[in-house]
């Protein structure tokens, strides 16, 4: 049995894209996308409107997973027409290249410690600092983990986490952040304006509530489930983090699909320049990566995510707030 550093030397073979699929992936799904808001647009029945209008929020999941795999560089590397298309999705989806990539990489490298700035994941308070903290802090914390909070993510976790705080942090650094929210914003009051409330809703709203929320529930839930572990910054090992502090989430095909494999995140935290498309390869090669902690999108395994919210240091497990009282 394969662990630590080993498993992740076994698994580079498989880091190796296949280009011919990463651009028949990437180009299909834009257009799948492109599609299914166009459809919100000419179809005449408002029921059909708002089925379409789902669909394109879920493909939007699909090819932000794109995205973050060519942020990634496990795919369409050294491409100049994939730099100028991810470049563009990432204006179009409130994350640009220069925030989402330094936020990210930051939660890579630094997933599960316990003692670490929450840059690109959701703050983690241990039983003894969440007792200290003021009666301000506590909201504030319990505030950002909230269920409406996650739900709400295209206000919480893009338009403010992503653009506006990242920009009023750093001008210089993140002022692709300030043009994203104001291209998106100059959009969505046009498509009001010239098309109507109905369009603006199907065609712009409603696809970017949806993809955020979904986006935000799985980045929460792949780090927030029973069983997760978190680790003091001397104890912290990369390989042990991605095992221990990175869930499996089982999904059917047909969401397996749309989210881009990324339910095999403990895989893709062992070896983020691993193509999506190939993270169910490495899963069933490997049967070290078949015993992980695991979770789904049933509502009984969501509830039990979405309660959890302190570290107990004595029980080594995270906790919702009535066992903390």
């Amino acid at each position: 049995m394969l662990s630590g550093k080993e498993l992740i030397l076994a698994t580079k073979p498989f880091a190796k894209e296949i280009r011919s699929k990463s651009w028949f992936y990437a180009l299909s799904t834009i257009l799948f996308l492109i599609i299914a808001l166009a459809a919100t647009v000419v179809v005449p029945i408002f029921a059909l409107k708002i089925l379409f209008s789902i669909v394109a929020g879920m493909l939007m999941v699909r090819m932000f997973i794109i995205y973050h795999d060519h942020q990634h560089h496990s795919i369409l590397t050294h491409s100049k027409p994939a730099n100028f298309i991810m470049t563009v999705f990432g204006f179009f989806v409130l994350s640009p290249t220069s925030i989402w990539k330094r936020s990210h990489d930051h939660h890579h490298n630094n997933n599960s410690k316990l003692f670490s700035a929450s840059i690109g994941s959701y703050p983690i308070a241990t039983k003894k600092k969440y007792q200290e903290m003021s009666g301000r802090q506590k909201f504030e914390y319990l505030a950002i983990r909230h269920p409406l909070t996650i739900a709400l993510g295209y206000f919480s976790m893009f338009i403010f986490g992503m653009c506006i705080a990242s920009f009023v942090s750093s001008p210089r650094k993140h002022f692709d952040s300030l043009i994203a929210l104001v291209i998106h914003i100059t959009l969505s009051v046009l498509i009001f304006v010239f098309c109507g409330w109905q369009i603006w809703f199907c065609l712009f709203f409603l696809p970017f509530l949806i993809a955020f929320a979904m986006g935000a529930y799985l980045f929460y839930a792949q780090h927030n489930f029973p069983g997760v572990t978190f680790a003091e910054n001397n104890d912290w090992a990369y390989e042990k983090a991605a095992m221990e502090s990175s869930s499996y989430m089982k999904m059917s095909p047909v969401m397996a699909w749309l989210t881009g494999n990324i339910g095999y995140h403990h895989i893709h935290h062992l070896n983020s320049k691993i193509p999506f498309y190939r993270l169910p390869e490495v899963m069933a090669h490997f049967k070290e990566l078949q015993h992980c902690k695991r979770t789904s999108l049933k509502i009984g395994e969501v509830i039990a995510c979405l309660r959890l919210k302190i570290w107990d240091q004595d029980k080594k497990q995270m906790v919702g707030l009535n066992e903390l009282r």
